[in-house]
């Protein structure tokens, strides 16, 4: 595989995680309303499904926006309207909670008598430095991290410097908007769960993903604001290039951090169906586009599933 394009694989598997899985730094805060009128897309990342008792919809998330990203288009808010039940991945408040926060300590943090250092190759090790250097950051911060929470705090930073905030996540708004309005809210995973999707990364995969994440830092700014760019349009076939290309080379990860927990989601989804409620699932935009998603996967059971 070329050097470059070995790299950008590695970015674009930061991005899918942050972007597209419930980010571990997301911080529930209420976000201000905003009233101003906004352009309705001809399409939009949701997608229903009208059963005999109820009508199901899917919004696919990006775990961080803008705060001008805001108001979303009048399609995605009547859904939400329209809807007793609300269904995110994960409990988001329960990521403060201690336990997850000592699970969270002991997948992303090295114990006493270990550090990063220590565990990272010298050409990735040089990498690191040098990136630090720029962003004017001692390396010490980073001490005790893991690579892999090293790789995605390091893409988190830089998103933040372009605007991007968790606070400003889809999923974010409706969880706070759930509750503030009394709707019925359920989850798909629990943290723990969430967590050990990165967190049991073996010691290699964890290197080379902090390396190729500090080759590639330079090009978040396009990619990021062409997903959003996609995300907004509704525009599912490039939203699955531009998200899935790289991930050819890595079956193994599209395996675990997608097909398996789709595969599960679509029973939850069709058993949602029989309620009598109409039901909002939120979930990363990547879980909905492209083949052998949840809508694929939907569709083939022979379910109705328009997008919206």
């Amino acid at each position: 595989m070329p050097e470059r394009h070995f790299f950008k694989c590695a970015l674009s598997f930061v991005l899918f995680v942050i972007f597209l899985l419930t980010t571990l730094f997301t911080t529930i805060i209420d976000l201000p309303a905003k009233t101003v009128a906004v352009q309705q897309a001809s399409k939009n990342c949701l997608w229903s499904i009208q059963s005999q008792s109820n009508k199901i919809y899917l919004l696919g998330s990006l775990h961080l926006l803008k705060s001008d990203d805001y108001p979303l288009s009048a399609s995605i808010n009547k859904a939400y309207a329209q809807s007793q039940l609300l269904v995110f991945e994960t409990d988001l408040e329960a990521m403060l909670k201690p336990a997850i926060l000592m699970k969270f300590q002991e997948l992303g943090m090295y114990p006493q008598g270990e550090n990063l250092l220590k565990n990272l190759d010298a050409h990735t090790r040089t990498l690191l430095e040098k990136k630090m250097a720029e962003i004017g950051l001692p390396l010490a911060i980073y001490n005790q991290f893991k690579p892999w929470l090293v790789a995605q705090d390091l893409a988190l930073r830089e998103l933040r410097q372009l605007g991007f905030n968790p606070i400003y996540g889809i999923d974010v708004y409706f969880f706070n908007k759930a509750k503030a309005d009394g709707k019925e809210i359920e989850f798909l995973e629990s943290p723990e769960f969430q967590l050990n999707l990165l967190g049991t990364m073996v010691a290699q995969d964890q290197n080379n993903f902090l390396s190729q994440t500090l080759n590639e830092l330079d090009v978040v700014n396009d990619l990021s604001n062409d997903m959003v760019k996609f995300w907004k349009a509704g525009d599912a076939q490039k939203l699955h290039e531009l998200l899935y290309k790289s991930f050819k080379e890595y079956p193994e990860i599209h395996d675990r951090l997608l097909i398996q927990r789709n595969i599960k989601w679509v029973k939850k989804v069709e058993d949602a169906m029989r309620k009598n409620k109409n039901v909002f699932f939120v979930v990363g935009a990547g879980h909905l586009v492209g083949p052998e998603s949840v809508v694929d996967l939907l569709r083939k059971n022979g379910h109705e599933v328009k997008q919206q």
